[in-house]
């Protein structure tokens, strides 16, 4: 098999259904058509990025990050997920994601760049390590829906 170079770019509207099956492998399972419609908007977004990572004319990997305003906190951005198709993992894609990740926070005039991970996901919390990210906090997530009915 030959080794195909990998890019990352900024993700586009026809990368939707790429998207939508590698969100899947993540355990965020949503269909095409609701990628679509949430993609659109990020795509225009001056504080958010959707990135791909493509090897020849397959996506094989995405990242969104977003700056993140708070109150009581310094501006930061969020990497709000990460993945790469189970057949390109260990092979530098997920790395080469958070490095254009952190190229769009810098360019964006933030200072640092904050990961959140699932508790069982322990082999990414092991990669974000190798990457340089230090655990800083744990915390709990609460929900509760407002749609009608609940």
């Amino acid at each position: 098999m030959t080794e195909r170079t990998l890019t990352i770019r900024r993700a586009v509207l026809p990368d939707a259904s790429a998207l939508a099956r590698l969100s899947g492998q993540l355990g965020y399972p949503v269909r095409a058509d609701a990628l679509r419609a949430r993609l659109r908007p990020l795509l225009r977004s001056r504080d958010a990025a959707v990135l791909a990572a493509v090897e020849g004319r397959r996506v094989v990997g995405f990242a969104y990050v977003h700056a993140h305003r708070h109150l009581v906190e310094a501006r930061r951005s969020e990497l709000g997920a990460l993945v790469v198709e189970a057949g390109a993992r260990g092979r530098g894609v997920g790395a080469a994601l958070v490095r254009a990740a952190e190229v769009w926070t810098r360019r964006a005039g933030l200072g640092a760049m904050r990961v959140r991970s699932r508790v069982q996901r322990r082999r990414a919390h092991a990669f974000y390590r190798r990457e340089g990210y230090a655990l800083v906090k744990t915390q709990r997530v609460f929900e509760r829906s407002l749609t009608a009915g609940s």
